[in-house]
């Protein structure tokens, strides 16, 4: 009796073994067959292909402006000075009055030389008709040979007392003129160094101020000897003998995009410095507001030809040891690396003069997700770009 009851509880154990795995056998299927979750999609980008346009090739180089002239006003007789005519800095014309000395004694000196005149022509008056006189006196006997050369020779002495006279009345006049300082030219003038009632003139050339013309201005910048083969292969002369005058040149001063002020090259050196191996130029800008003050720091640019090249944006361009680079996205919707030999900026596009042939696809936004040799997914600048392989980018490869 008591076997019987072991197998049974033996069999009923088994019994209910078989029935927890067959429950735990649904539990356990779900977790076996989980997949591992999708990889995302490639990251977007935006990309542009390059710009062609036809750019001129300049020289951009740093000059300095400077005045056409400049000269110091001088007093050039003594006196006191009694009048300044003008503000500190402004733009005068030319032959305004600037400043007024003294008149009083140069008055007074040109006064003598008038009663001198007048002396002295009496004088002269007086000699002639008394050799008159005496000249038909000796012609009829009645007077010494002696009296006709004592007249003469007073006739003689007056006229040249006169003409001494009438140089002493030109100098008084001259210095009148000096008294009121006139500008030379139109320019800018500087601060006067002199004030109302300081002795000036006396002994010794007091400068009044000092006046420069600015307009036109000139600009003094230089080039090496590599940038005058170009610039004389460019205006097809030489600066020695032709020069290049009518050449253009542009300035563009320190807070100024771009080059504003147009103008011309009128001057070359006759050779190199020893010492820098560079060649002084000189162009002229006109400045009719004044508003280009000498001594400034400028941008300039020379125009050599004009030429058809391909433009990026400026952003687009990344450079690490081995040099300038754009990221390229192929037909496959990959990232290539294109070595690129940039040029000049023009209008905030990059010259792109050696790397790229038209056509390809730049990334220009989003440069950090483009890896090279990873996929992307690209965004034209005016819409998303076809996937690679699809209709619609084999229908945009032969589109025209």
């Amino acid at each position: 009796m008591m076997s019987c009851r072991s197998s049974d509880n033996s069999g009923r154990l088994s019994l209910y073994l078989n029935l927890a795995a067959a429950a735990l056998i649904p539990l356990l299927l779900p977790g076996c067959e989980k997949k591992a979750p999708p990889p995302p999609p490639p990251p977007k980008v935006t990309v542009a292909q390059p710009v062609q346009r036809v750019v001129a090739d300049y020289l951009e180089l740093n000059g300095t402006s400077r005045a056409v002239r400049t000269v110091q006003l001088v007093a050039r007789v003594p006196g006191y000075l009694e009048k300044v005519l003008f503000r500190d800095g402004q733009l005068v014309r030319s032959g305004q009055p600037l400043f007024v000395i003294q008149q009083d004694a140069t008055l007074a000196r040109l006064g003598q030389a008038e009663a001198r005149i007048l002396e002295q022509r009496a004088q002269l008056e007086y000699a002639q008709k008394q050799l008159d006189r005496f000249t038909g006196m000796v012609q009829q006997k009645a007077a010494a040979q002696s009296e006709v050369d004592n007249w003469q020779f007073q006739r003689d002495s007056a006229r040249a007392n006169l003409s001494d006279a009438e140089a002493e009345r030109a100098l008084a006049r001259l210095d009148l003129g000096y008294t009121k300082v006139n500008a030379p030219f139109a320019g800018r003038i500087d601060r006067h160094l002199k004030d109302r009632g300081s002795l000036v003139g006396a002994g010794e050339n007091t400068v009044l101020a000092e006046l420069s013309q600015v307009d036109p201005i000139h600009f003094y910048f230089t080039i090496s000897d590599l940038e005058l083969g170009r610039l004389m292969m460019s205006a097809r002369a030489v600066p020695v003998r032709n020069g290049f005058a009518t050449w253009p040149m542009a300035a563009g001063l320190p807070e100024e995009e771009g080059y504003s002020h147009k103008g011309e090259i009128d001057f070359a050196a006759t050779s190199l410095s020893d010492s820098t191996g560079t060649l002084l130029l000189r162009g002229v800008v006109p400045n009719s507001s004044g508003a280009i003050l000498p001594g400034l720091h400028a941008r300039v640019r020379v125009p050599l030809e004009e030429k058809r090249a391909f433009l990026v944006p400026e952003t687009a361009l990344a450079s690490d040891q081995q040099g300038a680079y754009l990221l390229v996205v192929n037909g496959k919707n990959v990232v290539e690396r294109r070595a690129v030999k940039p040029g000049m900026l023009v209008d905030h596009l990059r010259v792109v003069e050696d790397g790229v042939r038209g056509g390809e696809w730049v990334v220009v936004k989003g440069l950090l997700r483009a890896v090279p040799g990873q996929p992307v997914t690209p965004e034209r600048e005016a819409g998303p770009v076809a996937p690679a392989g699809s209709r619609a980018a084999e229908a945009a490869k032969v589109r025209p």
